[in-house]
């Protein structure tokens, strides 16, 4: 069998020994004598997380089962006695038997023990029951201890902060309040969930303590900076994001509490707790990801209401969040002026409990009618540019044409042969991740460490072969973004990677996939020996998994053999019309320079599903930065076009009532001559 050693971190180490469970304390990994090495906190996937089969509920049902191992069936766990405490250690000070306190997560089959922290894949827990003792997987996807570092630092940092209401300066006190929207919010509230203020910083400081009183494990900081007649609110979390999984309030929660309110921000749990009493919890990165580590905490709660925040984004974070712990026990708030964030609901003195009334909830049938429709439908013409989707910063001109990047879409996008497809779709999802959203890279082309090195090239905005000295400070910068790569290399069947993908988006919160490239995962699939059928099969799987999972998939494919005489179109891109077709978006990036731009290439957008503005602008390759940029005072800037037949809109004349041939305006119109350019960007 296999022994638990757990010390007063959560780190968990199995090691083979014969007998029965039991519990003994052993030493910190990070307290073990020896040489320094350096953190990752990145994973690649599919490696150990993503199972070579995925696991079903009906399997682990079924295992548990055929092992005599009794179960019961929650929202989103399953829940049986755990192997890694003694028996002493299930009963409480009273002498009775505890609940099942071993959570398997149905949808990964990922397990959780509440009394000892043990944590593991369905693999380890697999192996822990059948006493496979080979020691191949030896103490590995368990949890880390925080590093020595970390928790000196945390230490430090709570014992100079100091409760709010002790600040010897009434001033400073008034003064806080006001920046951070607290002064509705009492000292009792402050005081019940431990918030302390750290005056150096001028931050706010919530705590991260460990369950079962294992002390403190973690911290986030917030600041509040001015920004024009508003606050700009400021995070630090210690550890890092990556490894910041704080359900604030957590604490507080009692075993008979039956309902519970997620919020994306600790002051909006401070206000809520306080006006309506309910128990309250914040996650540990709002609307970014909610962990699937955190769900056995939310499993005791029959009912669970989200109140994300205000905006369209937060509304879709929940109805995605809601997706993971069950939404048949879900309720939404939906985002209005009378139904702002609760904090600011405080301090506008409206009734908190009605608004938590009304909430939506979160599973529905499977035929709706428009009267269940109706709110939603005013919501996306309240919030346009909400609706629209994340802008590019580093592309001004594809916001204008495409308005934004969303999720639930399926974008494919072609080039030729050594045009630079790879390096202009990797800057184009780097742009997106560096604003938050979750990214997962499926490079079959070429492997991740060059791929990575091209990203944090263009990243850093220039090469750091040239600059060693700053490598470690971009490389941390680099590593906070929300960016995954899977391990893929080469043909791989297409079940595959879907079931990777499936696991990414569930754990990971991703919220846009890039493909790079189709014909790279055709060669396993044996449905039919018709290469067209194949990647027919192949679109429209990858159509369905951006409907059904929320997603956005990037799709590049290779175009079709063409004359170097011509320019690509939709028609180009290799196969039947399936692809475009299936296609929201159709990108092109056109291998032939503008005459006034020389070293030029551009990009055309030729099928746009949301609003049906379609055009071209230029893109000028920056070789030392490995970037796509538009040059800021070009006259060549934005051509609007009517089709993709190759038909572009020529300039107006000057004539008197001369009309150009688009109905649609543009601000600036580029001439139609081209010609040849042999500088070609690094693939």
């Amino acid at each position: 069998m296999w022994v638990l050693l757990r010390g007063g971190y959560p780190l968990r180490i199995l090691l083979p020994l014969r007998g029965v469970w039991m519990g003994q304390r052993g030493l910190p990994r990070n307290l073990v004598p020896g040489p320094p090495r350096r953190r990752y906190r990145k994973e690649a996937l599919p490696a150990l997380e993503v199972p070579l089969l995925p696991v079903t509920a009906s399997e682990i049902r079924q295992y548990l089962r055929g092992h005599g191992i009794p179960f019961q069936d929650g929202h989103s766990c399953l829940r049986a006695p755990s192997p890694f405490v003694g028996s002493s250690q299930l009963k409480d000070q009273t002498g009775v038997t505890t609940s099942f306190s071993l959570f398997i997560d149905k949808t990964t089959g990922r397990f959780l023990c509440m009394t000892s922290l043990a944590e593991g894949s369905w693999e380890d827990f697999q192996a822990s029951v059948e006493g496979r003792g080979d020691g191949t997987r030896e103490g590995f996807l368990l949890s880390k201890a925080p590093e020595a570092e970390d928790i000196e630092e945390v230490q430090r940092i709570w014992d100079r902060a100091i409760p709010l209401w002790e600040l010897p300066d009434p001033e400073e006190v008034q003064l806080a309040r006001t920046m951070f929207g607290l002064n509705k919010v009492t000292d009792d509230t402050l005081r019940r969930f431990s918030v302390r203020y750290l005056r150096s910083a001028r931050s706010l400081v919530f705590p991260w303590f460990s369950p079962g009183s294992l002390g403190l494990r973690g911290l986030k900081l917030l600041g509040a900076e001015g920004q024009g007649d508003g606050v700009h609110y400021v995070e630090t979390t210690i550890p890092r994001p990556g490894a910041y999984h704080n359900l604030f309030g957590l604490p507080l929660i009692s075993r008979r509490d039956v309902e519970v309110v997620l919020t994306s921000r600790e002051l909006d749990s401070l206000a809520l707790n306080q006006s309506t009493g309910l128990p309250t919890l914040a996650l540990p990165r709002g609307t970014a990801c909610l962990p699937p580590a955190l769900i056995p905490y939310l499993e005791q709660f029959r009912r669970v209401m989200f109140w994300l925040g205000d905006d369209l984004r937060s509304w879709e974070a929940a109805k995605l969040f809601a997706r993971k712990l069950n939404p048949k026990r879900c309720s939404l708030v939906r985002p209005g002026d009378q139904q702002p964030c609760p904090l600011e609901a405080l301090n506008r003195g409206l009734n908190l409990s009605r608004i938590l009334r009304s909430a939506l909830p979160a599973w529905h049938k499977s035929i709706v009618s428009f009267r269940q429709l109706r709110e939603e439908v005013l919501g996306e013409l309240s919030n346009v540019e909400q609706v629209a989707g994340v802008r590019w910063s580093r592309f001004p001109d594809l916001n204008r044409l495409l308005k934004g990047h969303r999720k639930g879409e399926l974008t494919v996008f072609t080039g030729p042969t050594g045009s630079g497809k790879t390096t202009f779709i990797s800057e184009y999802a780097l742009d997106l991740c560096s604003q938050g959203v979750n990214t997962l890279w499926g490079s079959f082309e070429i492997s991740n460490v060059r791929l990575a090195r091209v990203m944090l090239t263009q990243f850093a905005m220039g090469r750091l072969e040239e600059q060693l000295d700053k490598y470690d400070e971009w490389a941390d910068r680099f590593e906070d973004l929300p960016l995954y790569f899977m391990t893929f290399h080469g043909q791989q069947s297409i079940r595959t990677v879907i079931d990777t993908m499936q696991h990414a988006v569930y754990v990971y919160d991703i919220c846009h996939v890039v493909i790079d490239n189709l014909q790279f995962m055709m060669g396993h699939e044996q449905l039919s020996t018709d290469r067209i059928a194949a990647q027919d099969y192949i679109v429209g799987a990858f159509r369905k998994f951006a409907t059904d999972s929320s997603c956005h998939v990037t799709l590049v494919i290779h175009p079709r053999k063409e004359d170097d005489d011509k320019e690509l179109q939709t028609a180009s891109i290799f196969g039947s019309a399936k692809a475009s077709q299936e296609a929201d978006n159709i990108l092109i990036l056109q291998d032939r320079k503008l005459v006034t731009g020389p070293g030029k290439r551009y990009l055309q957008v030729s099928k746009n599903r949301f609003d049906g503005d379609v055009g071209v602008f230029p893109l000028e390759f920056n070789k030392s930065s490995l970037t796509f940029s538009i040059p800021p005072k070009s006259k060549t800037r934005l051509k609007k076009i009517k089709d993709d037949n190759g038909l572009v809109a020529k300039k107006p004349s000057g004539k008197k009532g001369a009309t150009p041939q688009n109905s649609e305006t543009c601000s600036h119109q580029a001439p139609n001559p081209y010609q040849p350019d042999t500088s070609k960007p690094s693939r």
